[in-house]
């Protein structure tokens, strides 16, 4: 997929360890940032397929669960 350019504001002090760690790691600003986003966006659909997956289960009452909690003995 071609790349698509885009503007992005960073904090000063972010911008310039962002150039360091270009360098340290001899990759482009701009590879680095698309790596970070993209396990961002992987971490989300992620959690989304989870909630997806789990969305039958039954919902329970937050107090039911604490007292489940303490009558194990784990509260």
């Amino acid at each position: 997929m071609k790349p698509r350019r885009t503007t992005v504001y960073l904090e000063s002090d972010l911008h310039k360890a962002l150039k360091v760690k270009a360098a340290e790691t001899d990759q482009s600003v701009s590879e680095l940032v698309s790596g970070a986003v993209r396990r961002s966006l992987l971490e989300d659909a992620e959690d989304l397929s989870v909630f997806r997956q789990r969305g039958r289960e039954p919902n329970v009452a937050f107090e039911a669960v604490l007292k489940d909690l303490r009558r194990r003995g784990r509260l």
